[in-house]
């Protein structure tokens, strides 16, 4: 009974830290971008990749020998919480939002959080073990709740119709307050007497770097920032891409452009799923071939956004979804895997630090960058403001009939009339330039995945292997 409570107070611990990440994570993109700072995405979704370089090992070194692990992930929400809290009654309050102020209100905020992931694991692994409990056996049935809470923000955020206002990070901040205080609650870590200095770069993973030297793993470090590349392009880009078709007729009201934050919660779903397969697919195919799949799985998760549309083509939208599971974490927990079996006990620590860094950061932060440019590029940049005064004449007329049904149920001016051919014109150029935008990174997967085919060596299939996550 005991053990049970135990768990129950671990769940709610997991279940509240990925609720403060899933409540603007997916959907933060399209505020922005329905604000006037679409230019700016990247910017918001790279520094993530960028303080997590050096933040968690920092927290970690605090949390090892100064500060016991539960008021340390304590500190790091109510700060976390404060900014963030302050980022959303900023843009709520201020007459014009600015890029600055909101953006370090935001950076500040992330800084905090990103350790807490981590924090979050050590506070379950040290209570779990403290009361006699196997970590590989029973963490994973509290872990899966923080991707129960992860897909139960993005879908109050979606319900509540926050999706494109600043309250997103207002709930965020709100949550991360009520687990600051919660985390005062949970059981006590012992803090670890360690004689002599830390040493950062070993903390960091930076010793690592010596095993470029090795040809296999030099090449898998390196598809591992190519591929880390892809991880963050539809958290930041989905959203606003589901968004822009609102200003289509035919798709205004349709389920994947008002309820977008709910059809990519799939991705979520399907990534708890696939967490499962992952054992029988190494077993029969190997470390390379499930990386190999993973990274295939980037091009139609890319593919299929480029050919679907929320009418028609929605089937295309929610295969892209499904096939997120195998993209993210067959090529995370493999990679995890592989790093783990070819490097020697004292440099496994450094090397999986090394291989986060090299996906999660540097990879992510240029390629959310990258399809800034790409984006910025190729996407029209349009205010639909600039529209307000011909929606509110055209009333419910404009977004629920079709254009050819218009002059039927309404007789609009002339000068209406142009209004609304514009905003059709527009809106096919903006569709026109996400698809070839998708098509582009689409493309960019399926190059590094046949170079990852042709020039990483063979692994053979492992029929006894273990997985343990």
């Amino acid at each position: 009974m005991k053990n049970k409570s135990l768990q129950i107070r671990l769940i709610v611990m997991n279940f509240l830290e990925f609720a403060v990440w899933g409540a603007y994570l997916t959907c933060m993109s399209r505020y922005l971008a329905s604000h006037g700072m679409g230019a700016n995405i990247g910017w918001f979704y790279s520094i993530q990749g960028v303080v997590s370089l050096f933040m968690p090992a920092l927290m970690g070194i605090v949390a090892d020998r100064w500060m016991q692990a539960q008021k340390a992930l304590s500190l790091c929400h109510l700060l976390a919480g404060l900014f963030m809290g302050a980022a959303g009654i900023y843009a709520l309050t201020a007459p014009s939002v600015q890029f600055a102020p909101l953006f370090t209100l935001y950076t500040v905020s992330v800084a905090f959080f990103m350790p807490t992931i981590a924090l979050t694991n050590s506070v379950a692994f040290n209570a779990l073990v403290k009361a006699g409990m196997d970590t590989v056996k029973d963490f994973p049935p509290i872990r899966v709740f923080g991707t129960i809470g992860f897909i139960g923000a993005m879908w109050a955020v979606d319900l509540l119709h926050f999706q494109d206002t600043p309250w997103q990070f207002v709930i965020s901040g709100g949550l991360s307050l009520i687990l600051a205080v919660y985390s005062l609650t949970l059981p006590a870590c012992e803090i670890k007497k360690v004689e002599g200095n830390v040493d950062l770069a070993d903390a960091l993973g930076l010793k690592a770097f010596a095993l470029f030297k090795q040809k296999k793993m030099a090449l898998f470090f390196i598809f591992s920032m190519l591929l880390g590349m892809c991880l963050q392009v539809t958290n930041s880009y989905a959203n606003p891409f589901l968004g822009s078709f609102e200003a289509m007729q035919e798709y205004s009201s349709t389920f994947a452009v008002q309820h977008s934050n709910m059809l990519i919660s799939i991705s979520q779903i399907c990534e708890a799923l696939c967490i499962l397969a992952i054992p029988f697919f190494l077993k029969r195919f190997g470390i390379k071939n499930v990386m190999l799949i993973a990274m295939f799985a980037w091009v139609f998760r890319f593919g299929f956004f480029g050919v679907g549309n929320p009418g028609s083509g929605l089937i295309f939208f929610i295969l892209s979804c499904i096939v997120y599971g195998f993209a993210f974490d067959f090529f995370n927990i493999s990679g995890a895997l592989y790093v783990d079996q070819e490097t020697s006990p004292e440099m496994r620590s450094s090397a999986q630090g090394l291989f986060m860094m090299m996906t999660n950061g540097v990879g992510a932060t240029i390629g959310v960058l990258g399809a800034q440019a790409i984006v910025t590029k190729l996407v029209p940049s349009v205010n639909w403001s600039a529209y307000g005064v011909a929606q509110d004449e055209a009333g419910k007329y404009l977004w629920l009939e079709f254009w050819d049904k218009i002059k039927e149920i309404a007789t609009p001016s002339e000068e209406l009339l142009e209004t609304l051919r514009q905003i059709a014109v527009k809106a096919g150029e903006v569709w026109a330039g996400w698809q070839e935008a998708w098509y582009i990174f689409a493309g960019f997967a399926l190059v590094v995945s046949i170079a990852f085919w042709i020039f990483f060596p063979k692994t053979p299939a492992n029929k006894d292997i273990e997985v343990k996550h």
